[in-house]
């Protein structure tokens, strides 16, 4: 009973640290969406666009790395799990804007960082639903 708690309360720390690394996450990536959505950017916004979304990725290799780090083998094998099923949905997200994009209904620069930022909350739904139900 004690084992099960601590296993509990370690769990629940790991959600929340992710949580709290991903949040920085998720506010880079809707900025750098937004530095992007203008189809006539000057030099400088290109560049502040640029800026953005490398600190938005540099940002993400980070939380990935603090969420590994931090997880026992279960949580582990439980992100990593839940980064696959999330990789597939991106994959086929950017497979469907690519198409949209070539019959001219959609522009793939505008989507294709909301689509990993949708990739990023399926792993962290996922994760958190599976830690939750499966310990």
């Amino acid at each position: 009973m004690v084992r099960e708690a601590q296993q509990d309360h370690s769990a629940r720390a790991a959600r929340r640290a992710v949580l709290v690394d991903g949040l920085p996450v998720v506010v880079l990536g809707w900025l750098a969406l937004a530095l992007g959505s203008d189809p006539d950017q000057t030099p400088a916004q290109k560049a502040w666009w640029i800026a953005a979304t490398a600190v938005f990725a540099l940002a993400m290799v980070w939380v990935l790395y603090r969420a590994f780090r931090r997880a026992d083998e279960y949580l582990r094998k439980i992100q990593l799990e839940s980064m696959a099923v999330a990789f597939a949905v991106v994959l086929v997200a950017l497979q469907v804007a690519a198409v949209l994009d070539s019959a001219g209904i959609i522009e793939m620069r505008q989507v294709t960082q909301l689509i990993v930022i949708g990739g990023m909350a399926v792993w962290h739904v996922i994760a958190d639903l599976r830690t939750r139900f499966n310990r």
